[in-house]
């Protein structure tokens, strides 16, 4: 165990007068290695309080730059980190937080092919990712490194944490066997999200984390702590341990990292420009159309209230009323698909395909990429 140092002693002093921690507990949380794959929302309280309670080591995944939209709710960046990457603002702020904490940057997307080598120089895993093909790669990498998974999720004003991957506990696969279909569960930036609503998850996980490593207390092994953060109101879901899990079951089918992307049904694209026998055309390709007078129909499938923010024309049908008002919706001409950032649009491009449409066309990167390429005066959101 490492020993502490007088300025530590100092540092910690209301960590070591709690019987539950003391100098022994202080040691091990010293001596722990904790990886944080993402450093946004529930990265930026988990991270924080992580480093200011003494974790020895802080692994930290990232490959984000920090944007305006971010600074909302990830707290550990400010306006002066616009642009930079996020794993250099997220070092920067946890050593001047605690200089003691080491700090270890890995610049990369989790992928198949990576996590296994980086989680093993971990004792735990924090999941503080925002897309349902990385958390079944981490949840799987953790059964199959044997790391424990401490998982947090957030959308609107409600947000989820549990323990997954422990050996007697469920993983996150005995909670969800299967993913959503794609575009079904919007993301936050679709969404939207309360933005203190992480700061009430993530430091759920980084309590989770410290009692882990200190052995003490209750986790959240086998439960799912549901909170609502609009009526404040915590509720609790038992989940047991699916022995029939394809993962951390007796007889255990995925014995290796698959493809997470093909898993929930995300398909690559098929050729250049098409994704999922959708094809994809780009801002500047629409401004040339625009310019050129060419016939064709523009979809806007975002909500009212997106569409006062900012807009580049187009029909306002909410994806949700889309299947209502096909009616409105010409078969004659080609339909240019389009919303904030290109997911929803896709969504509803393929169910106009599904409805017998023969000519639909996403717009890929939607109205931020837009504003980003065509008209800065165009507001982001």
């Amino acid at each position: 165990m490492p020993e502490l140092s007088t300025d530590e002693l100092s540092r910690y002093a209301r960590h070591l007068i709690l019987p539950e921690v003391g100098v022994e507990g202080q040691q091990k949380l010293k001596a722990a290695r904790v990886l944080c794959v993402g450093t946004g929302g529930l990265g930026s309280p988990l991270l924080l309080y992580l480093a200011a309670a003494g974790i020895g080591t802080l692994g930290l995944v990232d490959f984000d730059v920090v944007d305006a939209s971010n600074l909302q709710r990830q707290i550990i960046h400010s306006t002066a980190d616009l642009g930079r990457k996020k794993l250099d603002s997220a070092a920067e702020k946890l050593v001047a937080l605690n200089p003691t904490v080491r700090v270890v940057k890995h610049e990369t997307r989790l992928t198949s092919a990576n996590a296994l080598e980086i989680f093993k120089d971990y004792d735990v895993v924090a999941d503080g990712t925002d897309n349902f093909p990385t958390r079944y790669l981490v949840n799987d990498a953790c059964v199959l490194s044997g790391k424990p998974n401490v998982y947090g999720s957030i959308f609107r004003f409600e947000g989820q944490a549990s323990v997954f991957a422990t050996e007697e506990g469920p993983c996150y696969r005995c909670l969800y066997p299967e993913p959503p279909p794609p575009g079904l569960v919007p993301s936050c930036a679709e969404g939207g999200v309360l933005g203190i609503l992480p700061g009430l998850v993530g430091v759920i996980q980084a309590t989770e984390v410290i009692k882990l490593i200190l052995g003490k207390g209750s986790s959240l092994v086998g439960r799912l702590l549901l909170v609502d953060a609009l009526e404040m109101r915590f509720r609790e879901m038992k989940v047991s341990k699916d022995p029939e899990c394809p993962v951390c079951g007796a007889n255990r089918t995925v014995t290796r990292l698959i493809d997470y992307q093909q898993f929930c049904g995300i398909g690559p694209e098929t050729k250049a420009g098409e994704k999922n026998g959708i094809p994809q055309i780009s801002v500047r390709e629409l401004k040339r159309r625009k310019d050129a007078g060419e016939e064709y129909f523009h979809l806007d499938v975002r909500e009212p209230f997106e569409y006062q923010i900012a807009e580049i024309g187009g029909v306002l049908i909410p994806q949700n009323e889309v299947l209502g008002r096909l009616g409105e919706i010409p078969r004659d001409r080609e339909v240019v698909v389009q919303c904030k950032g290109g997911g929803r649009s896709q969504k509803i491009a393929e169910l106009l395909k599904a409805q017998g449409y023969e000519r639909v066309v996403n717009l890929a990167g939607g109205i931020l990429a837009w504003s980003e390429e065509i008209d800065a005066g165009v507001r982001k959101y």
